[in-house]
């Protein structure tokens, strides 16, 4: 039997770190039932007795949005629990960036494909028929600023950015008349987790992303969240400044060329060609 209560109900993948735990805390303050969906169990547990301990109510559904059936059991759950649900944040992601002859054919190309993308769409599919149900609901796509412009050593990653961006406009214009909103968000660098292990070497992570400044942190990210769960518009890029980027590489590609590759490439080292008989002449 569903919860009673009139709270609102957001859920948030990638719930256990970074952005997405950031999410969890801002909107259990602003007096939201959260479910939180990640595939690290220990770290949600954590997270909700800390929600529950401040007088929050929270759900704890493990969840690999890689697995329909999973996806499909987190729906299953949170419907059941409460009856339905006001916001969906798809933020689960993870990057894994080099050079694209770098990239494990399945464990960096197909795995970040299926977790970025798909896994965005899935959850999507199967919060939507509640949603259409009731004739309401927010869905927050988390993409980057890499959904808008591609990113020397991010060649997958944008694909799954500029995908999801796709999907997100898409989507929005399939609900637009269901009272559904469906929002891209498009941050850039964040100080969380991701930006210690996406780059395959350390050596290629860019110098900018360190500079004073241009991380945004994880409570900005969780505000600008809660903000666009509560005046949906069609996409906003964050940082401000990142916005003219967006502009010069619609605009200016050559110069968007030049300078990105200066940025992102000073220090990436190209891989040693490979042979592509090697394999044939292992023991």
């Amino acid at each position: 039997m569903p919860g009673t209560s009139s709270a609102p109900t957001v859920v948030i993948t990638g719930a256990s770190a970074g952005i997405g735990a950031a999410a969890v805390r801002r909107f259990a303050r602003g007096g939201y039932r959260v479910a939180l969906a990640a595939r690290r169990r220990e770290r949600l547990e954590a997270l909700a007795s800390e929600l529950r301990a401040g007088g929050a109510e929270a759900l704890v559904v493990p969840t690999d949005v890689t697995d329909w059936s999973q996806v499909h059991t987190l729906a299953q759950t949170v419907l059941e629990r409460w009856g339905y649900v006001d916001v969906l944040i798809n933020n689960a992601g993870l990057g894994r960036l080099a050079r694209l002859d770098d990239l494990d054919p399945q464990a960096d190309v197909a795995f970040q494909i299926q977790v970025n993308l798909t896994g965005a769409i899935w959850v999507a599919q199967a919060f939507l028929p509640a949603m259409r149900a009731r004739r309401r609901g927010v869905i927050i796509n988390v993409s980057s600023v890499a959904g808008w412009v591609g990113l020397p050593l991010y060649t997958v990653y944008a694909a799954t950015k500029f995908g999801l961006r796709g999907f997100t406009e898409s989507l929005r214009r399939e609900v637009l008349r269901e009272g559904i909103h469906v929002v891209g968000f498009y941050p850039g660098p964040v100080a969380t987790e991701f930006g210690q292990h996406a780059f395959k070497r350390a050596s290629d992570r860019p110098r900018a992303a360190s500079w004073p400044g241009v991380a945004l942190s994880a409570d900005a990210v969780a505000e600008a969240l809660w903000d666009l769960a509560h005046h949906p518009r069609r996409g906003v890029v964050q940082p401000w400044w990142m916005a003219p980027l967006v502009w010069l590489n619609a605009h200016v590609p050559w110069l968007g060329d030049w300078l990105l590759n200066r940025v992102m490439l000073r220090s990436a080292k190209a891989p040693k060609a490979r042979d592509p008989n090697a394999e044939e002449r292992s023991p």
